[in-house]
């Protein structure tokens, strides 16, 4: 019998901050800042044979109702010091780290970025985000604001031009010749002329060992797919079902032949959380309990506020949803991406849900938020995600545990043993970078000279 190859699933682990999907409350949870939670989750994904360790960016501490949102804090550790201490800890694992593009040079950038692949061994990622969002951007010089529209533009002018600085250097640039006392050849100068940058320089570090990090990128409209497909190595997504999934997953890789690259040259990996249980039934009061801790009562009506704009606190959240029309204020919950762009429409469906479903707040709250989610016995859940990876949704999955720092260990010692043997996944590192891991290319390399319009 003949028919498509198995493919091998990819994996990569979360390092979850003080949101909504971490029950930082419970006795079992650990450090958000502390080293040795970094290093924990990190040396378990790579006991489990994971691909990379991911960890997302937070620029500014969210505020809603104009304090401190004290239930999705995202404060974290500077990324680039957690990972170059991560690569003396670990050995094969690759090391991912979300940067954006909207306030980052490019210089500085591919300095950070190669000198992580040079000291990991080639094992970098670069997560690249953008933002359009005035109140981040306080933090930084200018205000750091971005038109909406601009953003993805200036994202793919900043990999562009940090992709030919690592490109600036030859393969023979260094020589190292004692004898001759020749350290190294002439490093040609790196010229950009463009509508955010106008660079001529020299790069100061010569070709890390992937050549270029791998490129992540995260976003869901049609401006981030098609930024996605025309320069990322893996899409870091979400959807909630197989259908979805295998939507997005066609539709993205469709797109890649029109910048002259192959399926096999972007992977697909959406954000996914599990439970496990002894039994089905097991799991499921295992994944009921911890949605509930998940959404407490203040966070529930905190996610309300955030679609009705308007402060919601003398409702019950285990009553009905309110029978006042949201408002158009859009900075009750400030530093967070807004979750409806027609605060009306999704109120009457919220309301048609919850009366079709006899939905309490909090429990609708639940059903609305929950992201992909594998729950049931080892074997169910290898199983779920390797339909979904052979069905074309997926190509691997980035898993968020629930629990800092401990919240991989089960699946690593349940579920991937069950992968490997379905014949899915890896029983053993075959190469040394994250490149190799992932099945990509060395990549080609890209002029050091652009004159392009600039902006007026």
């Amino acid at each position: 019998m003949t028919g498509k190859p198995r493919k091998q699933i990819h994996l990569a682990a979360h390092f979850p901050g003080v949101n909504n999907t971490t029950v930082w409350a419970d006795p079992a949870s650990a450090s958000q800042v502390e080293f040795e939670s970094f290093v924990h989750l990190a040396q378990t994904a790579e006991r489990g044979l994971f691909d990379f360790f991911f960890l997302a960016e937070g620029l500014r501490l969210r505020e809603h109702r104009g304090r401190i949102h004290d239930l999705d804090v995202v404060g974290r550790p500077d990324t680039f010091t957690v990972l170059n201490a991560l690569a003396g800890v670990t050995d094969k694992l690759g090391l991912a780290g979300t940067i954006n593009s909207t306030y980052n040079e490019p210089f500085e950038l591919a300095k950070q970025f190669a000198s992580l692949d040079h000291l990991s061994g080639g094992r970098a990622a670069w997560n690249v985000v953008t933002s359009s969002d005035a109140f981040t951007g306080e933090n930084f010089r200018r205000g750091g604001y971005l038109e909406h529209s601009q953003r993805y533009q200036r994202a793919a002018e900043v990999v562009e031009v940090t992709r030919k600085l690592w490109d600036s250097w030859a393969a023979d640039t260094l020589v190292i010749d004692r004898a001759a006392g020749v350290f190294a050849r002439e490093v040609p100068e790196t010229r950009h002329r463009g509508a955010q940058f106008d660079i001529a320089g020299r790069f100061v570090l010569p070709p890390s060992p992937q050549g270029h990090p791998v490129l992540l990128q995260a976003g869901d409209s049609d401006d981030g797919r098609e930024f996605g497909a025309s320069a990322a190595d893996a899409i870091f997504t979400g959807h909630g079902t197989l259908e979805a999934g295998q939507r997005f997953y066609a539709d993205v890789k469709g797109r890649l032949a029109k910048y002259g690259r192959t399926p096999d040259e972007l992977k697909i990996l959406p954000a996914a959380t599990f439970v496990l249980g002894d039994s089905a039934q097991d799991a499921e009061e295992r994944a009921h309990h911890i949605r509930r801790q998940q959404v407490g009562p203040q966070t529930a009506i905190a996610f309300l506020e955030q679609v009705w704009g308007r402060e919601l606190s003398g409702y019950d959240p285990d009553g009905p949803l309110p029978d006042v029309e949201p408002t158009d204020n859009v900075d009750i919950t400030r530093g967070r991406v807004r979750h409806a762009k027609d605060p009306r429409a999704v109120a009457a469906d919220w309301r048609a849900k919850a009366e079709a479903e006899n939905l309490s707040i909090r429990e609708l709250i639940i059903e609305v938020t929950a992201r992909q989610q594998f729950v049931g016995t080892p074997a169910a859940v290898a199983e779920q995600i390797d339909t979904y990876v052979q069905a074309d949704a997926s190509d691997g999955f980035i898993l968020v545990p629930h629990l800092t720092p401990g919240g991989l260990d089960e699946f690593v010692d349940r579920v991937v043993p069950e992968l490997q043997e379905r014949g899915s996944f890896r029983t053993e590192y075959t190469g040394t970078t994250l490149r190799e891991h992932l099945g990509l290319r060395h990549p080609h390399r890209h002029s050091t000279v652009h004159e392009g319009a600039r902006a007026s």
